[in-house]
């Protein structure tokens, strides 16, 4: 049996000795050794030569497939082989003859509480179909937000047509009124009472989510916490999570210090003044707020999608949740479950050298044209020749096609999908759909058939 030492990372030892320690049974012996860099791709032949005394008594050493540089010359000098494993340490298994896993997404810890924003405004129907909607994007509950000095006459209305579709209700408002209304026709939460108005609680059953009456006052939050534990009454507390550069940073510190001081109270996150005020890509923002609300052990999230670039930011929430949950369950970095909010870019998107191609395209014997991609930029090749260019424009002028519209209309298409994946760093397969992941919409429908 052949006996392996795995040379690794300070944050990937505990997950690869836990998955060695399923792994090698009956395959090989095994010893991991930590060689003191926080991450393990970014170990190097040369750091390995420093760090490492030649091992005895081993087979071959085993690096991640990201480390860099001459391993043959480390090989020499440590008098053993040293090889790249995968890239993903979720893909060892794989690597040693394993099928390829796939990742258990199913389950998740964070209810997703989607809000409507301007339900006032909204016919019933309206509100009814936008439910459906977030529904089919992954909310657990839906959010009726309510407008300061704008009346919801059809209040009750809307709650009881939510609830007979069988979704569950909260309403979010500052009129305590309205939340009474609320609470007094069956919704199960409201948002949001603080410690001058929990008497609002007493109007039904509702469970009311609990904020400072004065932003930013973390013992405004605690004392309406400490008063409806008196009460006996379930609830949720939320610190409020502020915007960039108006408070992000102090607001994450209360988030700590609610969860450290009360460990068994539910905690709620609204996510939307970061999701909504901040001019970049919801996906990978909803990833790190998740993976946030995962270590401080988040019960429950407010998203909204009330923003063109965060149409998608429920249905990402929905992905980020079960992303981090499986992750957390593995003790592993949230790395390898697929990748869903990779939406722009892919890990490697140009799985083939230029050269490679090139030594492809001139074994080609038929008029047939092929399409593919590298880090140099599309390439269109067939028996009569091979084109570059970083603009399709350039190549099609060489294809002969002036006269066959179909073709030409084909080989735009493609051609300005591999530009698109060419300039984002994704992966192209010709007569493929590029793929956007949780980003692509299509899907939508689909799920909302699903839905009550």
């Amino acid at each position: 049996m052949q006996r392996i030492l795995f040379l690794t990372g300070r944050l990937a030892e505990p997950a690869l000795r836990a998955m060695l320690e399923r792994l090698a049974p009956g395959r090989f012996e095994w010893e991991v050794r930590q060689l003191g860099v926080q991450v393990a791709a970014l170990m190097t032949a040369d750091l390995i030569r420093r760090r490492l005394a030649p091992p005895r008594g081993f087979d071959f050493v085993m690096v991640s497939g990201r480390c860099r540089g001459d391993l043959e010359a480390l090989s020499a000098g440590l008098g053993l082989p040293v090889r790249r494993g995968p890239e993903e340490l979720a893909d060892l298994p794989e690597h040693f003859g394993e099928e390829k896993r796939n990742r258990d997404l199913s389950r998740y810890s964070v209810k997703i509480f989607a809000e409507i924003v301007d339900a006032p405004r909204l016919s019933v129907e309206a509100i009814a179909r936008r439910a459906r909607e977030l529904a089919a994007d992954g909310a657990d509950v839906i959010d009726l937000g309510c407008l300061p000095e704008t009346p919801c006459p059809h209040l009750e209305e809307a709650v009881a047509e939510l609830k007979r579709l069988g979704h569950a209700v909260s309403v979010d408002s500052v009129d305590e009124s309205e939340l009474r209304r609320a609470t007094r026709c069956g919704a199960d939460y409201l948002l949001s009472l603080n410690e001058h108005t929990l008497h609002v609680a007493d109007a039904g059953a509702a469970i009311p989510v609990l904020i400072p009456a004065r932003r930013g006052s973390y013992a405004s939050l605690e004392r309406a916490v400490r008063a409806m534990r008196k009460r006996g009454r379930p609830f949720l507390a939320d610190p409020i999570l502020e915007p960039i550069h108006f408070g992000l940073a102090d607001s994450l510190y209360r988030y700590r210090r609610l969860r450290r001081q009360f460990p068994d109270v539910a905690i709620l996150m609204g996510v939307g003044n970061i999701t909504e005020l901040t001019d970049a890509d919801t996906s990978g923002i909803n990833a790190l707020l998740f993976g946030l609300a995962s270590e401080l052990g988040i019960d429950a999230v407010l998203a909204t999608s009330v923003s063109g670039h965060a149409c998608a930011a429920v249905r990402e929430a929905d992905l980020a949740r079960r992303l981090m949950h499986a992750a957390r369950e593995e003790g592993a970095l949230p790395r390898g479950f697929g990748g869903g909010l990779m939406t722009v870019h892919d890990k490697r998107p140009w799985p083939q050298a230029l050269e490679e191609i090139r030594a492809v395209a001139a074994r080609v014997r038929d008029p047939s044209f092929r399409i593919q991609t590298s880090a140099e930029g599309v390439h269109v090749f067939n028996r009569d020749g091979f084109w570059s260019a970083a603009d399709p424009y350039q190549v099609f002028p060489h294809l002969g096609l002036e006269r066959d519209g179909a073709h030409a209309f084909y080989m735009g298409v493609e051609m300005a999908r591999a530009e698109i994946a060419w300039r984002l760093g994704k992966r192209y397969v010709q007569d493929t759909a590029l793929d956007w992941r949780v980003a692509d919409l299509r899907g939508r429908a689909e799920k909302e058939d699903a839905c009550p």
